[in-house]
């Protein structure tokens, strides 16, 4: 069922909103279905414990559908500071006195039962909070996105590996490595995207000059090279913050990549540890890694206006769409969305993915860094709170595009924006590059 900018039934917008819910929650048990000593475990400072993750999929699904829609008292206010993001770090989450395991699943239990009774009999109208459904909307989002992040922690945990999924499709040799974008106006972002996100918004035009940007974004063959090259052993090719940075930490390579004695180069993923993989997207690199490559290999990274126009414009209809593909919402034949695989696909893999001017994989696979600053599009207003997107702003953050082979189909969108430090590797972030015409 496609969520478009129309007018769906009340009828079918509720089944959209269950279906999303439920989606989200089985995932949410999957990546929570380990033992008691993994959930409370912190695998990484980086990260959060898993089972603070559960419980606060439940208090945001308790505070906005619960309370904030249902008008219903608060289940157990004594927690609400416990999984408040903002109250405390992820370091140091873990010495709170959270709820156990069994605690956390009987709440978010207890919690998605009261929030679909108040769904069951809601008109999905009324304030703008509740038009087209967008609240509920935002909560299958939320948890989706957290269920990224606890893939991203499950990536971090130490032993074998404990999660499973199918291969991704074949790859297939793409008839030319770079795209050229022609020069004019694009509508970057959207105004009539209904559950779309504060920062995904107001729709405003941008003109760019011509420019080039790749087919296909850069593999770990590509990457390879530049390792080998001694990339990482050349200060010409790192910003001066970037090469303190490599220095401090001792980069050699993307997170999780080593080599042996004979000079292969193997990767741990998901606690499988296997050859690099030459025809995948590079993944576990920064900010500072992608653009070094670029810089070494002549190009840079594009834009977020680049990123976007090159995903979205259909120059023979002169407009943006949803998606590279069209208006559709992704289908398993468009992209590596929502951990049905864990790693990227193979260059090629997803040719009806392709936007109209022929570039690839825009969509999942890999979150893709692009040279730009995280700021408001120029109307910005926050909402439905700051806290999701303007308190962010500014800061030394980099923009993210596209999503991963992590993120499922419900959190991403030709125009959603992610933001991350540029140091950061634990993520599933890869890149492509740019040059101008």
């Amino acid at each position: 069922m496609t969520l478009t900018p129309d007018h769906p039934t009340t009828e079918d917008l509720r089944a959209r909103v269950v279906d999303q819910l439920e989606t989200a929650r089985r995932r949410s048990t999957v990546l929570t279905s380990v033992d008691d000593g993994d959930l409370v475990a912190q695998h990484s400072p980086l990260m959060s414990p898993l089972v603070w993750d559960l419980a606060h999929i439940g208090s945001m699904e308790e505070l906005w559908l619960v309370r904030e829609v249902g008008g219903r008292e608060a289940l157990r206010p004594e927690i609400d500071g416990l999984y408040d993001a903002f109250q405390h770090s992820r370091a140091e989450r873990v010495e709170l006195p959270l709820l156990t395991p069994t605690e956390a699943r009987a709440y978010v239990a207890e919690v998605r039962d009261k929030a679909l009774h108040v769904l069951d009999r809601h008109p999905l109208s009324g304030r703008r909070l509740e038009q087209a459904g967008f609240v509920f909307g935002m909560i299958a989002q939320h948890e989706q996105q957290h269920d990224e992040t606890m893939l991203a922690t499950h990536q971090l945990r130490a032993g074998g590996p404990v999660l499973a999924a199918a291969e991704p499709p074949p790859g297939r040799v793409l008839p030319a490595r770079e795209v050229l974008v022609p020069a004019g106006p694009f509508v970057q972002g959207t105004s009539t995207e209904p559950w779309a996100l504060d920062n995904e918004r107001p729709a405003h035009t941008v003109t760019l000059p011509a420019y080039w940007i790749d087919a296909h974004p850069v593999t770990n063959a590509e990457y390879t090279a530049f390792v080998e090259a001694g990339g990482y052993t050349d200060p010409r090719w790192w910003s001066p913050v970037a090469w303190r940075h490599v220095q401090e930490e001792g980069l050699v390579a993307p997170r999780f990549w080593s080599r042996d004695s004979s000079g292969t180069w193997w990767r741990r993923r998901f606690g499988v540890v296997e050859p690099v993989p030459a025809a995948e997207p590079v993944v576990h690199v920064s900010f500072h890694e992608a653009a070094a490559y670029a810089a070494w290999a002549g190009r840079r990274l594009p834009t977020e206006a680049e990123w976007e126009k090159a995903a979205r414009w259909d120059p023979e209809a002169e407009r943006s769409r949803r998606f590279p593909w069209g208006d559709a919402d992704p289908g398993p034949e468009h992209a590596n969305l929502g951990q049905r695989h864990l790693q990227p696909a193979p260059v090629g893999a997803y040719p009806a993915g392709a936007s109209p001017l022929g570039v690839e994989q825009l969509i999942g696979d890999v979150w893709e860094w692009c040279d730009s600053g995280w700021d408001p599009y120029p109307g910005f207003e926050a909402f439905p709170y700051r806290e999701y997107s303007e308190v962010f702003f500014g800061g030394d953050y980099k923009v993210l595009r596209g999503g991963s082979f992590g993120t499922d189909a419900a959190a991403i969108r030709g125009t959603f924006r992610n933001w991350d430090h540029p140091v950061r590797r634990q993520i599933f972030a890869g890149f492509r590059c740019a040059r101008d015409a």
